[in-house]
């Protein structure tokens, strides 16, 4: 017998929102366990930063934990305490490392895991534990060619070598994040992984990590200890490979259904001009609701990649959007579902398992990534689960 559906809303009341984003945590619960397949003996972590993708971490991490899931990753200490309260036992790790001594403290009260990314954050965290008795324990986070964060290779072999002598640090994970694993064959790759081989050889013992999605797919020689997916956790597709379940839908209401004439224009700019009469529905969601006004279906002097724009689903069929997306409303040609087809109060799917979120993402010359942590608070919220998850 199937496990009973349970759902759980969240937002602004469904009769009153302008959308719908309805979250699917058995397709995450699903994807989490694929990745860890992929990943084999490597501990698969879960990346749960901004808000979990823009889904909600109070939702998203429990259902990672019911999943198998026992370690975090997130940006910002505040996102540590957060995701802290959803899974009391897990590891969590702060990707932005420390914000200074009296921050440090926060972090040690709430057990949260600091990633070292400099010099002067290991000597804060050394004092931290010297004032409690003991060191507690840290990642130590090395650049091999991104340039973002992260200590440079001499001063990796400096710290490696200090702290041996000291003990001064517990450094329990070793990593780094690939600059390109989007392109599989990108020779960038290849480089990262030998100048993180070297960065494992200075701290002996310590599990060590460099796969992100991307870099999970690249194969085992990338995998080392731990991976840390994100975007894939959330139905992204990693470095290009499908498989991944769809985990958010949006879907917009429409709000007006019209009738324009040949000649006519739609939106703002004039942008387009009808070339048949066109039966127009125009949908209660915009860019302040995280669909992107480079989707528009024209007047978009910026995007380079096609002239098309985005599109919806409904009634089985794509529609194009028409014209320039507004911040709160946005056009779409549905002539072809024919006249009377929809109604007031009737929805269009903006991205889920018709448009896939990297389809979408693309049509507005953006990444997966950008688009779903861009969806505003304005719609109203659907959690998808069963009631007896494994």
């Amino acid at each position: 017998m199937a496990d009973e559906v349970r759902y759980r809303e969240a937002g602004p009341d469904a009769r009153l929102a302008g959308g719908q984003l309805t979250i699917d945590l058995r397709a995450l619960q699903a994807n989490y366990r694929a990745l860890s397949r992929i990943a084999g003996k490597a501990h698969t972590a879960g990346v749960v930063k901004a808000d979990a993708y823009g889904l909600g971490a109070e939702a998203v991490v429990p259902a990672l934990v019911e999943a198998g899931c026992d370690t975090f990753f997130v940006a910002l200490p505040t996102e540590g305490i957060a995701v802290r309260e959803a899974a009391p036992k897990a590891r969590i790790y702060v990707l932005g490392g420390l914000f200074g001594r009296e921050a440090a403290e926060v972090y040690a009260e709430a057990a949260l895991v600091p990633v070292i990314n400099t010099r002067e954050e290991a000597a804060i965290w050394e004092a931290v534990g010297h004032a409690g008795g003991k060191p507690w324990p840290c990642a130590i986070h090395v650049d091999t060619g991104m340039n973002r964060l992260g200590l440079t290779m001499a001063e990796a072999r400096a710290l490696a070598e200090e702290n041996a002598l000291t003990g001064a640090l517990r450094p329990v994970l070793i990593m780094s994040h690939l600059a390109c694993a989007d392109e599989r064959e990108h020779p960038q790759n290849r480089l990262q992984l030998e100048a993180f081989r070297a960065v494992r050889a200075l701290f002996s013992g310590v599990p060590a990590s460099l796969a992100n999605s991307a870099g999970i797919v690249l194969g085992r020689d990338f995998h080392f200890d731990m991976v840390r997916p994100g975007i894939a956790l959330y139905g992204g597709s990693p470095g290009g490979r499908t498989g991944m379940h769809p985990v958010a839908t949006t879907a917009a209401r429409i709000v007006q259904i019209r009738h324009a004439a040949a000649g006519e224009t739609v939106s703002y700019g004039a942008t387009v001009t009808l070339e048949r009469a066109t039966i127009i529905a125009v949908a209660s969601a915009g860019y302040a609701d995280g669909l992107h006004r480079a989707l528009s279906g024209s007047g978009v002097p910026l995007r380079a990649a096609s002239a098309a724009g985005g599109q919806g689903f409904v009634h089985g069929r794509r529609v194009p959007i028409l014209g320039r997306i507004t911040m709160d409303l946005t056009m779409f040609d549905v002539t072809e579902l024919g006249d009377g087809a929809l109604a007031v109060g009737d929805t269009i799917e903006l991205f889920g398992p018709n448009i896939l979120l990297d389809e979408a993402a693309a049509a507005a010359g953006t990444i997966s990534y950008e688009l779903l942590t861009s969806m505003g608070r304005r719609f109203h919220r659907s959690y998808v689960s069963n009631d007896d998850e494994a």
